[in-house]
């Protein structure tokens, strides 16, 4: 027994029923806004894959800190820039993996190519002092921030 999925985005389904498909929707949907306003397809793919490197960014009392899942990509694979105007660019790209001739795919959801994402910084950052450093997957940029020092409060005793 199989269910018929219709499309909603006009993407392609299959007669059987993929209770996963609706995480699809989203990337169909994505995918398709940028189609329409992107002239070549090479443009599309581009920012799909800058779109998709996932970046968090917090700021502590110390530090501005990012953090990019880049499962399986090594440190050699990635790069950390920094730019004049306070500019922070994480870049790199993920490989296709190898087809031999006799597999055959059932699904494709991971992305190949390159990524590239870009943050303008606080006045606050000390761009001089960036670190990054990668563990499980996981790049963790941290930008140390200009230490202000609280003005000194000093008691006046009141006399008479």
């Amino acid at each position: 027994m199989s269910l018929t999925i219709p499309s909603l985005l006009g993407g392609p389904r299959t007669g059987v029923f993929d209770p996963f498909s609706v995480w699809d929707l989203s990337d169909e949907f994505f995918n398709s806004a940028l189609a329409n306003t992107m002239s070549s397809s090479s443009s599309v793919r581009e920012a799909s894959a800058i779109a998709n490197a996932r970046v968090d960014w917090k700021e502590t009392p110390e530090a501005y800190v990012f953090k990019a899942d880049l499962p399986g990509l090594k440190k050699e694979e990635v790069k950390v820039e920094v730019e004049e105007g306070r500019v922070l660019q994480i870049s790199g790209e993920r490989s296709k993996e190898q087809e031999e001739k006799n597999d055959k795919w059932h699904r494709v959801e991971r992305r190949s190519g390159k990524f590239l994402r870009r943050f303008t910084l606080p006045e606050t950052a000390k761009m001089d002092q960036v670190k990054a450093s990668m563990e499980n997957g996981v790049l963790t940029v941290t930008v140390p921030k200009v230490e202000y020092k609280k003005p000194e409060v000093k008691a006046i005793e009141i006399s008479g």
